[in-house]
């Protein structure tokens, strides 16, 4: 069941919000001994709240839908553990402000879903409470880091869910789940309350099953907090130059369908871009001509970042402690309890290119190839519309696959990547299935703040396929 088709059944006294929790709880109960994407599940409050009263606001755009939330937003009382020992008895003393439109658009939080530690992956494989698995395919990763909230709607264990993005973490999942992902337009929702990743790049949005749902989740989230100076007011969010009676123009780049990507993937995109084409859509080739640097400046401007805002996590204000003689000590032993492999890697990572003699050979230099990606953006929008990709560059792969080999695992966000360095929206949605059975998505991104634009295309999309 859709947000859609949830909320009309509600209003025609077809179904209560009972029923509506009652039956994801029976799904989490049935499934997710298998699939393991929820780490806390609110069942005795759901009961509690749901026989008691509708439990939502009358008329509101959420009331009584069942939706999970990614465990690194906060929810206040709630564990808020972002997938780590660091923080596995930690509370939450006040909601994201997502959370807090959420609650004032009537939605049910079901439980947090299970993620990557600290959103550090591709696969959901580093979470150290144990992997999620694909629905599709038990024997597959579900993507990452929000590989629980992807895995949870598209097990139809709760109607929709929010991730966080920092390079791929909503769309990636979303693509080999076979479910719906929006990274938004960075400054367009707040991330107060986002237990912090890299904050220049990181994003909260939704994971649904439709195009429609994710726009219906979008507009509560979205808009302008005082919580959190890079948001923008509201009303830069709405764009009137669009004329819908015109067929948009999409953008195709030629470095997106090169080498490494998987035959199938392609195929499933390309069918997808000539049904648009028969449709009406105006196709073009397009160049990005940065976009080769564009994981490997990603992946010194991020760990940077992570060795900045993981430095707080030091075992004397929360979060894990261990006992030492001195306090560096303490600083150690916490850190080596508490962080699991990948973490350490990229507080390393992070720490040396930041260092003196490194900074400016290393960082400085990534953030000129982000700017330069950026203009590239600029550059192709002043000719399409809408630039479209495969989302990732493989259907979901086995659980080991990749573990081992930290690059090629990095090599997972080469599609996706570009969009937070640039701040752009960003929007997978399925456009087939492999011979496996496994979800394919495609990939489409605008321009800043014209979310609206993406998700008429993605619904286009829906149409066809």
């Amino acid at each position: 069941m859709t947000i859609r088709q949830a909320r009309d059944m509600i209003a025609r006294r077809e179904t209560t919000v009972h029923d509506l929790t009652d039956h994801a709880l029976k799904a989490i109960r049935t499934h997710d001994g298998a699939i393991h994407a929820f780490l806390d599940v609110y069942e005795e409050e759901l009961t509690r709240h749901s026989v008691s009263s509708q439990f939502g606001i009358e008329g509101a755009l959420l009331a009584g839908i069942p939706i999970a939330i990614k465990d690194n937003i906060l929810i206040a009382g709630k564990k808020a553990t972002a997938g780590s020992k660091m923080l596995e008895t930690y509370e939450a003393a006040y909601d994201a402000t997502v959370i807090t439109k959420l609650k004032e658009a009537g939605a049910v939080f079901i439980g947090k879903t299970n993620m990557d530690e600290f959103a550090m992956g591709s696969s959901t494989e580093n979470s150290a409470f144990g992997p999620t698995k694909n629905p599709h395919d038990p024997a597959r990763v579900p993507g990452g880091s929000s590989g629980g909230s992807a895995a949870a709607v598209a097990a139809g264990e709760c109607i929709a869910a929010l991730g966080s993005d920092t390079g791929g973490s909503i769309r990636q999942p979303a693509a080999f789940c076979g479910v719906v992902g929006l990274k938004p337009t960075y400054g367009a929702v707040s991330r107060n309350g986002l237990i912090a990743m890299a904050s220049s790049l990181d994003v909260i949005g939704p994971i649904t099953k439709t195009v429609e749902d994710a726009e219906i989740m979008f507009n509560v989230i979205k808009g302008k907090d005082p919580l959190d100076s890079t948001t923008v007011e509201l009303h830069n969010m709405e764009h009137g130059a669009w004329n819908k009676e015109k067929k948009l123009r999409i953008g195709v780049p030629k470095e997106y369908f090169g080498e490494g990507l998987h035959p199938e993937v392609k195929q499933a995109v390309e069918a997808a871009l000539k049904m648009l084409h028969d449709s009406g859509f105006r196709i073009h080739d397009i160049s990005l001509p940065h976009s080769d640097y564009a994981l490997a400046a990603y992946y010194i401007i991020m760990p940077a970042e992570i060795s900045a805002n993981l430095a707080r996590l030091d075992g004397i204000r929360y979060g894990l402690s261990k006992d030492a003689d001195d306090l560096l000590g303490v600083y150690m032993k916490s850190r080596r309890a508490g962080f699991g492999a990948e973490v350490r890697r990229r507080i390393i990572l992070g720490t040396y290119v930041l260092s003196a003699g490194y900074y400016d050979a290393y960082y400085t230099k990534a953030q000129q190839v982000r700017s330069l990606i950026k203009r590239d953006f600029e550059k192709a929008f002043e000719e399409v519309d809408v630039i479209v990709s495969p989302t990732t560059p493989t259907p979901a792969f086995k659980f080991g696959e990749k573990s081992n080999d930290p690059v090629e695992m990095y090599l997972s966000d080469i599609y996706t990547v570009s969009a937070n360095l640039a701040g752009i929206p960003a929007l997978s949605v399925p456009c087939g299935v492999s011979k496996d059975g496994l979800p394919i998505g495609i990939q489409f991104m605008g321009r800043w703040f014209e979310e609206e634009i993406l998700f008429e295309v993605g619904k286009e999309v829906e149409k066809m396929i």
